[in-house]
């Protein structure tokens, strides 16, 4: 079963294989998870009037307040900081807290959990392009991941092929300069549109997407030296970069 909805401003399309599972048993697991992204919305949105992370930057609610999952993302956030040197920053230029570089690729991990904790072993999760597979597809082969080009998104310039490896992709194309160079003064990334990161979950691929495009053009090289990922870079004049290990996703080969 293949269902897509809009939520959290995106459309998050989930597909779970399993030829023993009714349709009621699938659409009611679908609709769980649907509903997991509507509540991760309702917290996380700088959007919505009603959300936590709206309280806080009003400085209506205070830190001992917190829900737990807002604890945990602030943590995360200063975590991935530290290790990105500081190119990953939730505060945004304007001096409030917007999560969304890290809530995405998370809740699709923690939707992922759901999903295997309920018994499932073949499905994808992919929020806006972020996607985080799990087993093999109705055919038996891996997960095909399209990387799309920033000029034409009807055209993938690339195919990743993956089993649980999530995939991320920061990029311009879709929502203009939104990332920012924390290091830089602020100053939007505009020289290169689009970095794809493959990691061990969509959770560590999507964070450290978010961070090495902040870093411009040093971006893959930062991928380059994160032990158990893998990038694949297009700057401004069309020139794509990958990084040495790329092509080990490029293949079909299920034994791989």
């Amino acid at each position: 079963m293949k269902q897509t909805r809009i939520l959290m401003g995106m459309p998050i399309t989930i597909e779970i294989i399993d030829p023993h599972a009714s349709d009621a048993t699938l659409e009611q697991e679908c609709d769980k998870i649907f509903e997991y992204f509507r509540s991760v919305d309702e917290r996380f949105s700088t959007y919505k009037e009603t959300s936590e992370i709206t309280a806080i930057n009003r400085g209506t609610l205070a830190a001992d307040k917190w829900s737990p999952d807002m604890k945990l993302i602030f943590a995360l956030s200063e975590k991935t900081r530290v290790e990105t040197n500081g190119f990953f920053n939730i505060r945004t230029p304007g001096g409030a807290y917007d999560p969304s570089g890290i809530v995405k690729g998370w809740a699709i991990q923690k939707a992922a959990e759901l999903l295997r904790k309920d018994g499932f072993k073949d499905f994808y999760v992919d929020a806006g392009g972020d996607i985080q597979p799990n087993g093999l597809n109705a055919d038996g082969k891996k997960w095909a991941v399209g990387i799309k080009n920033p000029w034409n998104e009807a055209e993938n310039v690339k195919i990743v092929y993956v089993t649980t490896e999530g995939v991320a992709t920061s990029g311009t194309y879709i929502r203009g300069l939104h990332i920012y160079d924390p290091k830089g003064g602020n100053r939007p990334v505009d020289e290169i549109t689009s970095l794809t990161v493959v990691g061990p979950n969509i959770y560590e691929a999507d964070r450290f997407a978010t961070a090495a495009f902040a870093m411009g053009h040093e971006g893959i090289t930062f991928i380059e030296k994160l032990d158990g990922f893998e990038g694949y870079m297009i700057n401004n004049k069309k020139v794509a970069t990958p990084t040495s290990g790329f092509a080990h996703y490029t293949t079909q080969d299920i034994k791989s």
